[in-house]
C-alpha cells in the first residue's frame, strides 16, 4: 500500500463512511500500512483477548473491594456521568439502556485500567464516541482509541503542559501569519489563547456536526502536510473572524463567549482550504515555531514517564 498516496487522497477527498471501518485503524497507527490481511486478522484476535483480560480486571472488583478503591469509584462515577450525555442526539447512542452507551462506558473503564496513570478525564468520551460509531466493535474501538490517546494523552495532564505547549505554538503561528491579530490579543491580555482550549483538547469535536467532525479528524490524522494541522485550523478560524473580533473590541470574556457560540456555524470546507494555504505559506518557518514533542507528536520514552499525573476533570 502506498501510504503517502493514500494519505494525500484522504486529505483532499476524505473517506466514504462505508470504508471508514477499514481505513481508520491505518490512519490511527493501529494497523501498519505494509501489513497483510492475515497479519491484521491475527492482530485482531490477539488484541481481543488482551482487551478482555484488561476489562475483566475492573469487572471482577467486588462491592467490598470498590468500597476501598477510591480512585476506581471516582473514575467510574465520572465515566457513568459522562457517557449518558455524550452524543445522545445520534440514533446510535439515543434512548434508555442503549447498548452502545454501555459499550462506551466499558471501553473507557477498561482504558482507565490499561493506562492507569492517565485514567479518565472529561473529554475522552468525546474522542471515543466517533471511533465506536465507525468501528462498531468493542475491542477494535478500544485499540483504535489507545492509538489515538498515544498522541492526545498529554492533552489531559494535570499540569496541562500538553495543552500549554499547543496554545503557545498557536500564539507563535498567529504572530507569524497574522501579526495585527496577534498584537490585538496581546493588547487585550488574550495571549494565553485559552479561548481555543476546547478546540485543541478534543480536536474540534463540539464545533462541527458529527459527519463533519469525522471528515476533519481524517484530514488531521493523515499528517499529510503537518502533524500539527489542527493548529493551522485554529489560525484559519481566527483569521476568518478577525474583523468581527477586532471591530467589536472583544476582551477575553467576550471573545471566549463568541468562540463558544461559533459551534455549528463554521464552514469546514472553507476552513480546511484556509488551513492548508496557511500551512504551506508558513512552511519550515511555521514548523520551527512549534516546539519538538508538541502533541499530537508521539512522546519520547523519557517523556512518557512524566505525562500522566492529573486530575480527572479538565473540561
Amino acid at each position: 500500500m502506498d501510504s503517502k498516496a493514500l494519505k494525500k487522497r484522504i486529505f483532499y477527498g476524505g473517506v466514504e463512511h462505508t470504508t471508514r471501518r477499514e481505513v481508520w485503524p491505518f490512519l490511527l497507527g493501529y494497523h501498519a500500512y505494509d501489513s497483510t490481511y492475515a497479519e491484521r486478522e491475527y492482530l485482531k484476535s490477539s488484541k481481543k483477548s488482551e482487551y478482555e483480560t484488561v476489562r475483566q480486571q475492573w469487572q471482577s472488583i467486588s462491592t467490598e473491594q470498590a468500597k476501598r478503591f477510591t480512585k476506581f469509584r471516582e473514575r467510574k462515577g465520572l465515566i457513568d456521568k459522562d457517557v449518558v450525555r455524550t452524543d445522545r442526539a445520534l440514533s446510535f447512542y439515543d434512548g434508555d439502556d442503549n447498548p452502545n452507551v454501555n459499550i462506551l462506558r466499558d471501553i473507557l473503564l477498561t482504558y482507565s485500567f490499561y493506562n492507569f496513570d492517565l485514567g479518565y478525564c472529561q473529554g475522552m468520551s468525546d474522542l471515543l464516541s466517533p471511533i465506536l460509531f465507525v468501528m462498531e466493535d468493542e475491542s477494535e474501538s478500544f485499540w483504535c482509541f489507545v492509538a489515538l490517546m498515544e498522541r492526545l494523552g498529554p492533552n489531559f495532564n494535570r499540569d496541562q503542559n500538553g495543552m500549554h505547549s499547543q496554545l503557545f505554538a498557536l500564539s507563535k503561528l498567529v504572530e507569524l501569519l497574522d501579526c495585527p491579530l496577534h498584537n490585538y490579543f496581546k493588547q487585550n491580555d488574550c495571549l494565553n489563547y485559552f479561548f481555543c482550549f476546547r478546540w485543541v483538547l478534543i480536536q474540534f469535536k463540539r464545533e462541527f456536526e458529527y459527519k463533519k467532525t469525522m471528515r476533519l479528524w481524517e484530514v488531521l490524522w493523515t499528517h499529510y502536510l503537518s502533524e500539527h494541522l489542527h493548529l493551522y485550523v485554529c489560525v484559519a478560524i481566527l483569521k476568518r473572524y478577525r474583523k468581527k473580533i477586532m471591530g467589536e473590541h472583544m476582551d477575553f470574556d467576550t471573545l471566549l463567549k463568541f468562540i463558544n457560540e461559533l459551534s455549528g456555524h463554521i464552514d469546514l470546507d472553507a476552513i480546511l482550504r484556509d488551513a492548508e494555504a496557511l500551512c504551506i505559506c508558513a512552511g519550515e518557518n511555521g514548523a520551527a515555531h512549534i516546539p519538538p514533542g508538541t502533541p499530537p507528536s508521539l512522546p519520547t520514552e523519557n517523556e512518557n514517564a512524566l505525562l500522566y499525573a492529573q486530575d480527572d476533570e479538565v473540561l
